[in-house]
């Protein structure tokens, strides 16, 4: 982050004056006050690595990653750098629609540190978005609602390819034989995930013929503060879907590129421990592990490594196999968080 935010001399109509970072050079106790966010900031980065390392098996991923050869280390490495290419690059068209002066390298990092604080933070991959939005307040002085409109535009269709994918991989563990769908029990659970999987195309199209469902739902149990707030966020949200509605598109497309990435880059891990599965098995598989990461656990520990065993197991691949791709899942996963909280980290006293 900046040294010195560059709000624009005009703020753009109607989200008032933007604002800004408190200066480093104040009083002494504006400067102790600093000084004390910065070291709570430290500590509680320090806590989450803790956690996440102290029961990761660090051994273990030394010797999995050990068994690969470097290039295909390599293009491991180069995926994920695609794949977080692409989930910045959704971010940055959403936010770059409204304001053209905005880098792409620098929200690149920031969806990084994101990653990084999300993962080692108890929940469903969730955790590190106020991030987003403090940058954009602080480098660019939008105002709290702007940027909270561009997260929840970037969540939105995060969420719009993954449950494109986790549809894929329904059939695909219906395919796969893992579940079965006789008895109406199995039938009402799937339509519940029917009605789950359509909620994000209904809400961006709800949007952009000016319905706020959200706001409206909240309304009917409170009008605070916090329920305005997200009422106003919902509506810009809603104007960046009628105003940019290429951008909308564009950003939608990116979406689902970087999805499949994640999917392909399962596929060649699988290649590379030498597990040899039909295709539907491969998606099932993939969908397994990444429903293990909606468990309320820091990087969905413990929940990875049994839907990999079962799911691996239920198409006769044994169980050290599937520990071999978790771990190399666990050692990608370490080194993008460590690197997230590192930006983090160094941008606690910009």
């Amino acid at each position: 982050m900046s040294n010195s935010p560059s709000s624009p001399a005009h703020p753009p109509k109607g989200e008032g004056s933007p604002l800004r970072e408190a200066p480093l050079w104040g009083s002494p106790w504006e400067r102790v006050g600093v000084r004390a966010r910065a070291i709570a900031a430290y500590s509680l980065l320090a806590v989450l690595l803790y956690f996440a390392l102290r029961n990761a098996p660090l051994a273990e991923i030394w010797g999995t990653l050990s068994k690969l050869q470097l290039w295909q280390v390599i293009t491991l490495l180069v995926i994920n750098a695609v794949i977080f290419g692409l989930i910045s690059l959704r971010w940055w068209l959403i936010v770059r629609a409204e304001n053209k002066s905005i880098s792409y390298f620098p929200l690149l990092a920031i969806r990084v540190a994101v990653f990084g604080i999300s993962y080692f933070t108890l929940g469903p991959q969730v955790g590190g978005e106020p991030l987003q939005i403090l940058y954009l307040q602080r480098k660019y002085g939008m105002t709290y609602t702007r940027a909270t409109s561009t997260v929840i535009m970037d969540k939105l269709l995060e969420f719009l390819a993954n449950f494109f994918l986790l549809a894929i991989g329904l059939t695909a563990i219906l395919q796969a034989g893992i579940l079965s769908v006789n008895g109406s029990s199995s039938f009402v659970s799937l339509s519940g995930l029917v009605i789950l999987l359509l909620w994000p195309p209904i809400h961006i199209i709800f949007m952009y013929k000016g319905k706020y469902p959200v706001s409206a739902l909240l309304r009917k149990f409170s009008n605070n503060k916090s329920v305005r707030f997200i009422a106003a966020s919902e509506r810009m949200a809603g104007a960046f879907c009628r105003r940019h509605l290429s951008a909308l598109i564009s950003a939608i497309l990116v979406s689902v590129f970087a999805a499949l990435g994640m999917v392909g880059e399962f596929f060649c891990i699988t290649l590379f421990f030498g597990i040899h599965l039909y295709f539907w098995q491969t998606i099932a598989a993939w969908t397994a592990g990444w429903l293990a990461f909606l468990v309320p656990l820091p990087g969905g520990l413990g929940a990875l490594e049994a839907s990999q065993v079962f799911a691996f197991g239920a198409f006769g691949i044994s169980a050290a196999s599937a520990i071999g791709v978790t771990l190399l899942i666990r050692a990608r996963d370490l080194l993008i968080g460590g690197l997230g909280l590192l930006i983090a980290s160094r941008g606690v006293n910009k």
